[in-house]
């Protein structure tokens, strides 16, 4: 019944399979939370919530802090978070090198929204995420922030999704690189936005750093072309890596 089953949904373009870390991003994710006894998640650029609830949904069970600069992305935000006590939604707030405000582009899919100019390569591989307005909002380093929410025992791990402004929170964050265990970051492969920095340039910093490449996860693709534009990668601390092996 069960190859009956795969060849009929094949047929239609689908594949049956039981998730797991081989064949699943989110599962290699939670394998990895899981090995680093993570029990807090920085949830920085989380827009309305789907990084946090898809790690949720796979059964991770700690602490998350999530940050969002656009008004209107953190409303929803704090809804979906209303009924989860161990999910913190941090006041308005873009992270970034600086203590101070900054103007924010708003893109029309509202997850490409970004504080650096989209360039043409973006735009027509998601015509939907071109600007259509921007908000000034408050900025900060996160090292300005961390203390508020771990302490010398917690086991830290970062996401940073912030569509081209990742350099830019990894240059405020040097104290919280050295307490996290790992982290996931968007990399992008080609320039999608004006002056941000790509794939090589941050992986070669987070490896001097103390972190090795754990994973690579697919990320944006165009859809024209089937070209891989950006990618999602997990660092884990490289004096941890024995002990997970």
């Amino acid at each position: 019944m069960k190859k009956i089953i795969r060849k009929w949904l094949k047929k239609f373009g689908f594949e049956l399979f039981k998730a797991n870390a081989t064949n699943s991003s989110l599962h290699q994710l939670k394998e990895i939370l899981d090995l680093l006894s993570i029990g807090v998640v920085f949830d920085i650029g989380a827009n309305e919530g789907q990084f946090a609830k898809e790690i949720r949904n796979i059964g991770y069970k700690g602490k998350i802090v999530s940050f969002e600069p656009l008004s209107l992305a953190r409303q929803k935000l704090l809804k979906v978070s209303k009924k989860d006590n161990k999910w913190i939604i941090h006041n308005q707030l873009a992270i970034g090198n600086y203590d101070g405000e900054i103007e924010i582009n708003i893109s029309g899919n509202s997850v490409s929204s970004s504080i650096l100019p989209m360039l043409d390569s973006h735009k027509f591989a998601a015509v939907e995420s071109s600007y259509v307005g921007s908000e000034v909002v408050p900025i900060s380093k996160l090292d300005s922030l961390i203390n508020q929410y771990i302490d010398v025992n917690s086991n830290l791990f970062l996401k940073i999704d912030t569509q081209g402004y990742e350099w830019q929170v990894i240059e405020g964050a040097p104290e919280s690189l050295k307490r996290a265990r790992g982290l996931i970051c968007e990399l992008s492969l080609v320039p999608l936005y004006s002056g941000q920095k790509l794939w090589r340039e941050i992986l070669d910093f987070l490896e001097m750093e103390g972190f090795s490449l754990w994973a690579i996860q697919k990320g944006f693709t165009d859809p024209r072309t089937g070209q891989s534009l950006q990618i999602d990668a997990i660092f884990v601390k490289k004096d941890l890596i024995s002990h997970l092996t």
